[in-house]
């Protein structure tokens, strides 16, 4: 087989080792524009899992990189005149000119054709079966073929500069360092004996006030001497075409085009933050080459590649997605203490976790905990895991940070809960949530989603509800929460398994919405409301308030999320009133906070009263998280007590992005920009995840719906897991403690 790589960097390199080391009988020629020692940048940086993966394909070549190696385990956070130091990491550093010596040395003794200095400008003209487009993220080739790859390039906010510095660093280094003209960031680490390589990072607009020029390496070197000057110890900072560059974000729809396969930068990056492109380069060469001598073809090899290796790289992009924001939104975090901002940090990308992290550095986790614990009033002595710490919202104190989402049944008549209702609730307080919150619970017949839905709107409600109460407030350690809502124009609908969202067949009532728009064309065209229907829903919503507290729920929350009545004033997308509550923001509030204060007004001053928003629509034109915040804000200056941050619902057009905790960086800005404090939602399940979540200050109270569907007694499964003593209810205490005693 004839392989040519374009492009001589660490995929380019590599890949020619590992197919020639299989095969010497393969012709590889390796051309690149440069020469070999023109590299730019300092240093490269692989975890021992790479490494690991490295020396498996190829020993010889991995041995000579690790003769080079800088070694570290330790991350070093400086942080408002503090250190905070995490162990056991295991990375290693190198220079990647001498990756790319070591790499090109190996290729020599195998027999690989490299071409310095040569630059390929038709790839047609290339005699070859195979051809790698390893030519960088400005890949001349994938411009050529772009409709066959259709590459999407977003180019990130922040300014960025590789410098390095002379200075050893013996950790992993992370400098947060505030000036007259913002927040600059350092990220530097050794990579080889006097070397180190120093990242500095900053936003656009510090950048632009600091006056610096993108190419003129000088004035920024200079700069930021000026600015580390303690950091670096007396040390002097190195250029190597050290300009400023905002990261660019590479993803393409398809990696391969006939012949042609794109490799490394050209096909996709992910953030210096998580790891380097040489890693992943090295790895694509991994797979292409294993799939190259598995298949019986060319194209059928490069199928393979893509679909072996694009889901390894899109669950690293979308961490590595994860981390740039928290470095773009860096001055969010400056109101943590100096512990939680800095396991705020190294959990970042959700692949650390709380358990991981506490795997790699106990004594480290331990502090977060006890500190997480000292927040929660917990006195000296034994440290509870931070889902296990209570928490206090006005009068009401929970046993710990766990809720049981609100989860619609559908299985009322008139509005009545039964026996069913009991049980589902019942059930999962006994199962040890801190606080069981009940379904969306309808404050008028009209306003029920399906005439199976809650109601809290005839006085037998109140009875029906209360033996719930009671029952949980008997039984368990649970508090119980009502949600009250109203479903706008998504309600008169069937139940969903009898067909999602599609009106009832016979017997249908009017819906109302702020503007005469249905849900979808299949559902009814709500009425616009009102004066006397805004006073009236209104009201609704104060005599089940009213009621909620006659019952003896211990919390309220309103439903003002999901496209639901009270949302669709919030939502640009589905309120186009064009008087006092409609057009701007601060106008479409008008109705849900007037609704907001005469509930808060009618329900005790020593409960705790929420709301649910959704912190996106999810589709262009609609809200954003910048708007939830103000949303959330003016919630908060009106006597809100916590917000439970959910997304999306409000059009049937949404597209979400969703991923493992896809909607706690909506509650982590709501929370850190206002103070206030949050629930958060949204594909958590694991007492991992919710512990991360709590000491890194991502929310206060961690909800789940699915995960308590799956296991009632999720909460007791991760006491049992967590070695953490949680009390049983007397009957279930006796059994569990009962040993077999002889007749």
């Amino acid at each position: 087989m004839k392989i040519v790589s374009v492009g001589g960097g660490p995929a380019g390199l590599y890949f020619a080792i590992l197919m020639k080391r299989a095969d010497p009988g393969h012709h590889i020629e390796v051309h690149e524009r440069n020469r070999l020692e023109d590299t730019f940048g300092f240093g490269v940086v692989f975890s021992d899992a790479t490494g690991s993966n490295l020396e498996t394909a190829d020993p010889e070549t991995f041995e000579a990189m690790a003769s080079h190696f800088a070694r570290w385990d330790d991350i070093d956070i400086h942080y408002r005149g503090t250190v905070v130091t995490s162990t056991g990491h295991a990375f290693s550093g190198m220079s990647r000119s001498t990756l790319l010596r070591v790499l090109a040395d190996r290729c020599r003794d195998l027999g690989v054709e490299l071409h310095f200095q040569s630059e390929i400008e038709d790839v047609t003209s290339l005699d070859a079966d195979l051809i790698l487009a390893a030519d960088g993220f400005n890949s001349a080739i994938r411009q050529r073929y772009a409709e066959a790859f259709r590459p999407t390039i977003d180019f990130r906010p922040n300014r960025f500069v590789w410098l390095g510095t002379t200075r050893p660093f013996p950790a992993f280094t992370f400098y947060f360092k505030e000036n007259a003209h913002g927040l600059w960031r350092v990220h530097a680490y050794q990579y080889e004996e006097g070397h180190s390589t120093f990242i500095v990072e900053t936003t656009d607009a510090a950048w632009k006030a600091s006056g610096l020029a993108v190419e003129d390496e000088d004035a920024t070197a200079a700069y930021c001497e000026a600015l580390f000057a303690e950091e670096l110890d007396g040390h002097p900072l190195l250029r190597n075409k050290s300009i400023w560059r905002q990261f660019p974000n590479v993803w393409n729809a398809s990696w391969s085009h006939e012949n042609i396969v794109l490799m490394g930068d050209a096909a996709h990056t992910a953030h210096f933050s998580v790891g380097s492109g040489s890693k992943l380069a090295m790895e694509d060469a991994i797979v292409l080459a294993e799939s190259v001598q598995g298949a019986a073809d060319v194209p059928q090899a490069l199928r393979d590649y893509e679909a072996v290796r694009r889901p390894a790289v899109e669950s690293l992009q979308r961490a590595a997605q994860v981390s740039l924001e928290w470095f773009e939104n860096t001055e969010r975090y400056l109101t943590l203490e100096p512990l939680q901002f800095a396991f705020n940090l190294l959990t970042r990308s959700l692949r650390v976790s709380h358990e991981n992290l506490k795997v790699r550095d106990p004594a480290l986790v331990a502090r977060v905990d006890r500190w997480f614990a000292d927040q929660g009033g917990v006195p000296a002595g034994a440290t509870p895991p931070p889902l296990f710490t209570p928490f206090q919202l006005r009068d009401l104190e929970l046993s710990n940070r766990i809720v049981v989402s609100p989860m619609c049944q559908y299985a009322a008549e008139d509005g009545m809960p039964d026996d069913w209702h009991l049980v589902h609730l019942g059930s999962r307080a006994i199962g040890g949530a801190g606080l069981v919150m009940t379904e969306m619970t309808d404050v008028s017949a009209d306003g029920r989603i399906s005439p199976g839905c809650a109601g809290l709107y005839r006085p037998e409600h109140v009875t029906g509800w209360r033996r719930i109460v009671d029952f949980v407030h008997r039984h368990s350690g649970a508090a119980i929460g009502m949600q009250l809502g109203h479903a706008g124009r998504k309600g008169s609908t069937r139940a969903p398994w009898d067909g999602v969202d599609l009106p009832l067949p016979s017997g249908n009532w009017p819906v109302l919405a702020p503007s005469a728009v249905p849900w979808s064309e299949g559902n009814q065209v709500p009425r616009a409301m009102t004066r006397d229907d805004m006073d009236a829903v209104r009201d609704d919503h104060v005599r089940a308030t009213r009621w909620a507290d006659e019952a003896g729920f211990d919390l309220l929350e309103i439903h003002m999320a999901h496209g639901y009545l009270l949302a669709t004033f919030i939502s640009p997308l589905t309120n186009r009133r064009t008087d006092a509550y409609g057009g701007a923001l601060t106008d479409r509030m008008r109705f849900p906070l007037e609704v907001f204060d005469a509930v808060r007004e009618a329900w005790p001053e020593s409960k705790p009263l929420s709301v649910r928003v959704s912190a996106v629509d999810w589709a262009p034109g609609g809200t954003t998280p910048e708007h939830a915040v103000e949303v959330a804000r003016l919630f908060q200056r009106h006597g809100c007590d916590i917000v439970d941050v959910s997304a999306g619902q409000t059009v049937p057009e949404q597209r979400p992005v969703y991923g493992r905790q896809f909607q706690t960086p909506f509650s982590d800005r709501i929370r850190l920009e206002t103070g206030l404090p949050t629930m958060t939602v949204g594909n958590i399940s694991s007492y991992e995840d919710a512990n991360g979540i709590l000491a890194a200050g991502r929310a206060d109270l961690v909800v789940m719906a699915r995960a308590h569907l799956w296991n009632p007694y999720w909460t007791r499964h991760a006491a049992q897991a967590l070695d953490y003593p949680f009390p049983w209810p007397d009957p279930y205490a006796v059994l569990n403690d009962y040993t077999p005693r002889e007749r």
